[in-house]
């Protein structure tokens, strides 16, 4: 078969601090050219092989009275098994397509530390800045901005010292806000600054501040210019309160509404809606030079050995460090009902979606699961037929 060679142009615009004469963004660099290499492709037969046998392990795995979302499996950037499953609105029966956004919650991360990569890259920031350069007498020493991507800076989360110190649930917090408490309240660290890993989503609330500080833009508004856009994510969005009656809402597991609380407000942590096209979209930037490979290769490697195990957390990604040298870069999301899972099998170069926004844990089991459809995701030999795949 003829090898077909496509060479795709990502425009890239980024922006710089505000100026400290005039206070407007300025942009970083003109419109950067990425030519992309020749990207695989799948024959017929493969493309027919790949899905009869995700079909196959979906059919026996999955229960439709359960699961409401996306599911979409794609084998060198090429989608072998997509399919929609129940209502973006339990009550109106609005049916969930390939066009619905619903929040992808933690998922988020991998966008909001390759926003952070992205002006590393431009030389407006440094991974081992510490934090009072951009936030003056930093009530907590020593914290970096690596740290807070690789969750190892010991900050405490907003999402439990918001709850002690009696926050009014009904009032929605922003990301301000966590930056001010922090401050005003200094709640206790989680752990020792530099020594542990501890998941924690002030990070990247902080995180999400930080690019805000640096970039000039709002948050959103960063990631539509230079990530949503240029990649043709067309049906994603950072939500913001302005948004919040517009959304796709989640649902507990018996159909009730999950109603929005005061943690609804901030984002960098979460409150990114997409779809699972337009995520294998991110995927695929991510083999085509968006980021570029020194960063990228900083992102998918482990920091926190403390604790033995195949467990690991990159910067933005979580990993599995398996016995036989395979390694699986993902995130999986939890918010509300929203329940997510995004894998990515870089060997084999297959990436595994799914959205739902009706609380299912079983997301993440069955996404773990179809690993070893396509290579020895369970450290042992590899057996094409073995619907079970990797142990959790």
């Amino acid at each position: 078969m003829k090898t077909i060679f496509i060479t795709l142009c990502l425009a890239i615009s980024l922006w710089s601090c505000q100026s400290a004469a005039n206070g407007n963004p300025k942009k970083l660099q003109k419109d950067t050219v990425i030519a992309v290499p020749p990207k695989p492709s799948l024959t017929p037969d493969e493309q027919k092989r790949y899905h009869d046998m995700v079909a196959d392990f979906v059919e026996k795995n999955l229960s439709s009275r359960y699961f409401n979302g996306g599911i979409l499996v794609a084998k060198n950037g090429v989608p072998v098994y997509e399919r929609y499953t129940g209502f973006s609105n339990l009550r109106a029966k609005d049916s969930m397509t390939a066009e619905t956004p619903v929040q992808v919650a933690s998922t988020g991360k991998t966008l909001t530390a390759a926003a952070i990569l992205k002006l590393v890259e431009v030389g407006k920031m440094g991974l081992d800045d510490p934090l009072e350069k951009f936030f003056p007498n930093f009530p907590y020493a020593g914290v970096t901005v690596r740290m807070l991507l690789n969750h190892r800076s010991g900050l405490p989360n907003y999402l439990y010292y918001f709850e002690q110190k009696k926050w009014k649930r009904n009032q929605p917090a922003t990301n301000q806000d966590v930056l001010n408490t922090l401050y005003e309240w200094h709640p206790p660290l989680t752990t020792l600054t530099g020594k542990h890993y501890s998941y924690c989503n002030t990070n990247y609330v902080v995180l999400a501040s930080i690019i805000e500080k640096v970039s000039g833009l709002p948050y959103p508004q960063f990631m539509k210019e230079n990530f949503f856009n240029p990649l043709g994510m067309n049906n994603s969005f950072v939500k913001t309160q302005a948004d919040s009656a517009n959304v796709v809402y989640s649902y507990k597991a018996n159909g009730g509404l999950w109603l929005p609380d005061f943690s609804d407000g901030p984002y960098g942590d979460k409150n990114i809606y997409s779809t699972c096209r337009d995520l294998l979209k991110w995927d695929q930037a991510l083999y085509n030079g968006f980021i570029r490979q020194d960063l990228l290769d900083s992102a998918f490697k482990g920091y926190s050995f403390e604790k033995p195990g195949i467990k690991n957390y990159g910067l933005g990604w979580h990993l599995l460090l398996l016995p036989n040298n395979k390694k699986v870069v993902y995130h999986n999301g939890k918010w509300h009902g929203f329940t997510s899972a995004f894998a990515r099998l870089t060997d084999e170069r297959v990436t595994i979606i799914m959205t739902s926004n009706k609380y299912n844990m079983g997301v993440y089991q069955m996404s773990k699961k179809m690993f070893n459809l396509f290579g020895p995701y369970d450290g042992k030999s590899y057996h094409s037929n073995d619907d079970e795949g990797g142990s959790k």
